[in-house]
């Protein structure tokens, strides 16, 4: 026995308010972060996407204190992937490199960071270098490194016995890219 299915003449109209509320309300409010992590008005999100990879670190001896050794960060290896789970680019580095699946590439120059907790590297705010990439790369203006995990520099021995040591520690970040409107 089939039963007649019943629709609410309100239904259309409440999914077309859940989508414009999730159009207009980007994941990552900015007046949710630090000050100093908030990118300029003037700028929208065009691409949000995931990194999850490696960070290397080397052990090696403080540029300012001779014979004390300290992990320092080497550079990141990471896959980039929509909120949808596709591959959008990569990261990796030096100099740290944003690289979209089409091929275009932009490097950036760190602004600002701010600490996300015990155990995660901290959120970053990076100004898109001006570059002549054509692609999905192509005008953006900043990037921002938000709710990380994982990613700390290693807390194994670091000495002049293990100076030029490196060592790799998972990460995940949120890369949000930001182009001028």
């Amino acid at each position: 026995m089939n039963l007649p299915m019943r629709v609410s003449r309100s239904a259309p109209i409440y999914a077309a308010f859940a989508l414009m509320f999730s159009l207009s309300s980007p994941s990552h409010a900015q007046n949710n972060l630090p000050e100093s992590m908030q990118v300029p008005a003037g700028n929208k999100i065009t691409l949000e996407s995931v990194g999850s990879g490696l960070i290397t670190y080397e052990c090696r001896e403080k540029t300012d204190a001779a014979g004390e050794f300290v992990w320092t960060f080497a550079g990141p290896d990471a896959v980039l992937k929509d909120r949808k789970g596709n591959t959008v680019g990569k990261y990796y580095g030096p100099p740290a490199t944003w690289e979209g699946s089409d091929g275009s590439k932009i490097t950036g120059t760190q602004l600002a960071v701010a600490p996300n907790g015990s155990g995660n590297i901290a959120l970053q705010l990076v100004k898109a270098n001006p570059d002549s990439s054509k692609g999905d790369m192509q005008g953006t203006t900043y990037i921002q490194r938000l709710d990380t995990r994982g990613g700390i520099a290693p807390t194994s021995n670091c000495s002049s016995d293990t100076a030029g040591k490196r060592e790799t520690v998972k990460y995940q970040a949120d890369y949000i890219f930001w182009k001028a409107k």
